[in-house]
């Protein structure tokens, strides 16, 4: 058994800081770095990188909306056009400071309200999968399984990658639960890695209302903001390893 570990990482924004950058990239194997639109500025994104690239954790692009305020949280009707140009924007940006570090960007991922958005809609999730084919061919699309986003990806021959989210709760449907939603957020240490064991070993999560969701996975998510997130991704990493699940990037 093997697994990515990813969390989002470089969130803060000039004197404001989010999250434990550091202490997540000794646990994570990938990470979905702030491009400076919902979240990162450019000594964020360049710190993150070079502390990324020395512990060899893969690095993502996690795009989103022009959202600073709403912390990219707040759907937005993007023209296709526009959204395609401001992912670009984000990938080259991370991108620079990546190869800086002596890496690079391995991989995309939507972040907040586009992520979500492009789960059901197809217009958004092409203009996303447009934008990563212009930059780079071979980068694959981080997602949920069975989005629009992963299927456009895959209808132009990009590669893709399953994820499931270890503190998110999720509907009947296998889609996440509104934040705005009671009970979307799961921080019970003991809760958050039951789940992730199940899925490792079942394929499987159960829902907010109690059904029982098949989930196929190559990547398990972390989110860096959720309450006491560096120890919760410790008792994971801790928890997988002593079940004797592998943990690796995907790419």
């Amino acid at each position: 058994m093997r697994i990515d570990l990813n969390s989002d990482l470089g969130e803060g924004y000039g004197i404001w800081t989010l999250g434990e950058d550091d202490g997540l990239l000794d646990v994570v194997t990938s990470a979905n770095v702030a491009c400076g639109f919902h979240g990162g500025d450019p000594s964020i994104m360049r710190r993150v990188c070079l502390r990324a690239a020395e512990r060899g954790v893969r690095i993502g692009a996690q795009v989103g909306y022009h959202d600073l305020a709403g912390f990219g949280r707040r759907p937005m009707d993007v023209p296709a056009n526009e959204l395609t140009d401001e992912v670009i924007y984000q990938i080259g940006a991370l991108d620079a400071f990546a190869r800086v570090a002596g890496s690079r960007v391995s991989y995309v991922k939507p972040h907040g309200a586009l992520y979500n958005t492009c789960v059901t809609d197809e217009v958004q999730a092409q203009a996303v999968v447009r934008a990563v084919r212009a930059v780079d061919s071979t980068l694959p699309v981080l997602g949920l399984p069975g989005s629009e986003l992963l299927r456009a990806a895959e209808a132009v021959g990009l590669l893709t990658v399953n994820e499931a989210f270890a503190d998110r709760a999720y509907d009947a449907a296998g889609h996440l639960v509104s934040r705005r939603q009671e009970g979307s957020l799961i921080t019970d240490p003991k809760a958050v890695v039951a789940r992730c064991l199940r899925l490792v070993n079942e394929g499987r999560l159960t829902a907010l209302d109690g059904t029982q969701v098949p989930v196929t996975a190559q990547s398990l998510c972390l989110h860096g903001d959720t309450p006491g997130a560096l120890r919760l991704a410790r008792r994971v990493r801790d928890a997988l390893t002593e079940a004797g699940v592998q943990l690796a990037p995907f790419c």
